[in-house]
């Protein structure tokens, strides 16, 4: 049975967005919904008006952010005929765990996949789209989730070292089933 959510974890540079793409041209009726377009958002608002959370370098801290996550899947679910596929970073298990418990109060299933790759390939990664992997916070993410992702409940892990986006699209659908 398809799942209503699919989560696509992973560290930054790992592939997350691209495999979503990816999936979704395969997945008649799906959609994708970022929480990654609501972070700058939030930062932005934190300046006029007191959030929890304000003053962090990562808008997953905002509580306010984590509700939006579990609200915008929520509407993207109303208008998919197919899975919302959800690209994004979770390192922190307490916010992966309360994201997937709003999802689980709504009634909607869910799946979660783990992108994972070598320290090495996912510098690499970053260097190619032009980002700067050695800079002070991101260097700090990656290592975050380099060791949170060897943890099964941040989804199910599908390697991604030395495999196209494809060849990691093709095992995801087997492991969903579709």
């Amino acid at each position: 049975m398809v799942p209503d959510v699919v989560f696509i974890n992973g560290s930054f540079g790992v592939g997350k967005t691209t495999v979503a793409m990816l999936l979704q041209a395969q997945l008649p009726g799906s959609r994708i919904y970022d929480p990654e377009w609501t972070g700058p958002w939030l930062r932005a608002v934190s300046r006029f008006v007191p959030l929890k959370g304000t003053g962090t370098d990562d808008f997953q801290d905002f509580p306010l952010w984590r509700v939006s996550v579990v609200a915008g899947v929520r509407a993207s679910r109303v208008l998919a005929r197919g899975p919302v596929l959800v690209p994004m970073t979770f390192y922190r298990l307490a916010y992966r765990e309360q994201v997937a418990k709003g999802l689980q109060r709504a009634g909607l299933s869910m799946r979660s996949i783990c992108l994972v790759a070598s320290r090495a390939s996912i510098r690499a990664r970053l260097r190619k789209r032009g980002d700067d992997p050695d800079g002070k916070w991101l260097s700090r993410k990656i290592e975050r989730c380099l060791a949170a992702h060897g943890d099964p409940r941040f989804g199910e892990p599908v390697d991604t070292e030395r495999r196209t986006s494809e060849e990691v699209v093709e095992e995801i659908r087997r492991l969903l089933e579709l």
